[in-house]
């Protein structure tokens, strides 16, 4: 295992390609480098990971830099893996669950109106929506065990039970919100590189109570999660889809 410019880690698994995944900030960059590190410096999948930092814009900006390095390098990317821990809408995810996103849902991106929010894409501006690959994404939890659903990203995390309520009732099949998947989307989109969001729940959305937090656990389930998923990255080809 080698850092890589003090901020990513190399790790070669076997098969795809070249994989970057981008975490918000060390302790899930270091969490999902751990699942790796019993095959590094061998095989031909190489995974970056890499910590992008906070929020939806500089994790946008972050893996945009490090997919443009990569295609000037002649070394492009074929795949991009937002992943953390984040809350869970409960019962559905409950903490120390993992969740697949099916979707990538900028859910606080337009405009609060009289008649309730609009959405960027409903005001004519945009899309709010990203959805990657449907086989992967059911090889991915089917390999990790994991739950699959929209996967809010949210510029201000949830800590009230009305707008619990509020996300839910505009986006049904949401499991779970965090702040960087959205940006880490369109920077892969931006490149034609298909995109995945991976969470571990680490507390329910809702009324924020720090002491329901269980950090350590979410961090061993997304390194366990990310354990398991050699043999997909082994199998899977962006370009038979």
């Amino acid at each position: 295992m080698e850092l890589q410019a003090g901020e990513g880690r190399v790790i070669a698994a076997a098969g795809l390609g070249r994989v970057l995944v981008a975490t918000a900030v060390s302790v899930e960059r270091d969490a999902v480098a751990k699942a790796f590190g019993a095959r590094g410096g061998s095989g031909s999948v190489l995974v970056d990971v890499i910590a992008a930092g906070v929020g939806p814009a500089l994790a946008a900006a972050s893996t945009a830099s490090a997919l443009t390095a990569a295609a000037l390098q002649g070394t492009p990317y074929d795949l991009v893996v937002s992943a953390g821990i984040g809350g869970g809408f409960e019962p559905e995810a409950p903490v120390g669950a993992l969740v697949v996103a099916d979707e990538i849902v900028a859910a606080d991106l337009g405009a609060e109106t009289p008649d309730g929010f609009l959405s960027v894409t409903e005001l004519g501006f945009g899309t709010v929506r990203h959805h990657p690959p449907e086989d992967l994404v059911r090889r991915v939890a089917d390999a990790a065990g994991a739950r699959t659903g929209a996967v809010l990203t949210v510029s201000t995390v949830t800590g009230t039970a009305a707008r619990a309520t509020a996300l839910r009732e505009r986006h049904p099949t949401a499991l779970a919100e965090a702040m960087e998947g959205f940006g880490v989307a369109e920077a892969a989109g931006a490149h034609g590189v298909p995109v995945l969001e991976i969470r571990a729940i680490s507390n329910p959305v809702g009324p924020r109570d720090r002491a329901a937090w269980r950090i350590g656990d979410a961090l061993a389930a997304l390194t366990e999660g990310f354990g398991k998923l050699v043999p997909v990255l082994e199998s899977w080809n962006r370009h038979d889809q």
